[in-house]
């Protein structure tokens, strides 16, 4: 089933979603210090290809919450904010609401991606 909703999901946004991730890394990565919040994007941009099946277990001690607000100032509340008003048109339908809570739970690692992992179920 997840093979269906993944393949559903790259139509219908998910491609678009993950482009916005290796965008972001391509723009961190243009500078040295930048490596490892692109080295992150990269990393995020495979679940945003195909998020049904995995989910994300977060955690990550005080470097992680530092680097994560520095995330937040520069890209983290754009992201975040772009998949949730996608998520909130994808749930006005019924048929939508599956496709609408992977772009809430992609807008959640928008936030905070560092200290993160994507798991398979």
């Amino acid at each position: 089933m997840s093979l269906i909703g993944n393949i559903l999901w790259f139509i219908f946004g998910g491609f678009l979603s993950g482009l916005s991730w290796i965008f972001s890394g391509v723009i961190w990565c243009i500078t040295i210090i930048g490596i490892p919040y692109g080295k992150q994007c990269f990393k995020f941009a495979s679940l945003s290809f195909s998020p049904f099946g995995k989910e994300v277990e977060y955690g990550g001690g005080a470097v992680s919450t530092v680097v994560n607000i520095v995330w937040l100032l520069f890209f983290g509340i754009w992201m975040a904010l772009g998949n949730m008003m996608i998520g909130v048109l994808w749930c006005i339908t019924i048929v939508g609401i599956p496709f609408g809570k992977q772009f809430f739970k992609i807008a959640k690692l928008s936030l905070t991606p560092f200290g993160a992992r994507v798991i398979s179920r």
